[in-house]
């Protein structure tokens, strides 16, 4: 097994969005910084991080916690700061 070295970070992300991602991380009994890193390692591959039956179950959290955004989205969201 590999080595590595975890360092403390300060994500700010979207609030539904990061419901949906702890909601995942629960139901896949790992940490939500777990799921981050697997998500990105499998992007940096060009692979697909979820099984059919992992993609419904996030469908099934977005309709939970309201998530309409979509990958498009990410190029044109702007926050909404009081």
């Amino acid at each position: 097994m590999e080595k590595i070295e975890r360092i403390q970070t300060g994500l700010r992300l979207e609030k539904r969005l990061l419901k949906v991602l702890k909601g995942l991380a629960e139901h896949l009994d790992i940490s939500t910084a777990e799921l981050i890193e697997a998500m990105a390692l499998h992007a940096f591959e060009g692979k697909t991080p979820f099984s059919e039956d992992t993609r419904a179950k996030i469908d099934m959290l977005k309709s939970v916690y309201g998530l309409d955004l979509t990958a498009a989205d990410s190029h044109g969201t702007q926050e909404d700061t009081p």
